[in-house]
């Protein structure tokens, strides 16, 4: 199994860390060319989802991602990445791939100073730890998407079909299991 992990801007080296822990060749999205090397997932990290939209689009990247999202490659958004993925922003004109049927808003717990950690409960995984950082919440989700976890009454972890959008950072915490989920998605 290969994962390709959008490298352009954002927390994609933790991801790459936990992949290779966990037993998968990773591969480095940063420039056209590299779609064209084999991966079999695709991850869209956090970080900020207006510039990693930008330089999607500018380096051509852009079209190629959303026809392998919607032809069913596995694909783990998280923060940013949720928001790439959505399709509605309820607080920004932009949408980008618009691929997850959710409306999600951006930094919805507020700025820096607003992150904060969550041990909560995630169907099918139980407790889990959960970093929040300037992260979105979804709003509401449309038929087909499946609730996953809530936080504090907000919406924070949805799948569709091969799509696992979440708000928050897995990737900085030492539990795996989200990560497992989506290699065996």
């Amino acid at each position: 199994m290969v994962i390709g992990i959008l490298a352009v801007q954002g927390a994609f080296i933790e991801h790459e860390k936990i992949f290779k822990e966990l037993g998968a060749d990773t591969i480095q999205l940063r420039q056209k060319n590299d779609l064209d090397r084999h991966f079999d997932r695709l991850v869209l990290p956090g970080g900020e989802s207006t510039v990693q939209g930008k330089l999607l689009k500018d380096l051509g990247m852009f079209n190629i991602l959303k026809e392998k999202i919607e032809n069913g490659m596995p694909v783990l958004g998280t923060c940013a990445g949720l928001i790439l993925l959505a399709e509605n922003i309820s607080n920004d004109t932009r949408a980008y791939f618009k691929t997850l049927p959710v409306t999600v808003k951006r930094n919805a717990y507020g700025r820096q100073l607003g992150s904060f950690h969550y041990d909560g409960e995630i169907k099918g995984l139980g407790t889990f730890p959960m970093e929040f950082i300037r992260a979105p919440y979804i709003e509401n989700v449309s038929s087909g998407a499946e609730i996953l976890a809530e936080t504090d009454g907000k919406i924070t972890a949805v799948r569709y079909k091969k799509q696992l959008g979440l708000s928050f950072h897995p990737e900085l915490c030492s539990d795996y299991r989200l990560h497992k989920m989506f290699m065996e998605m």
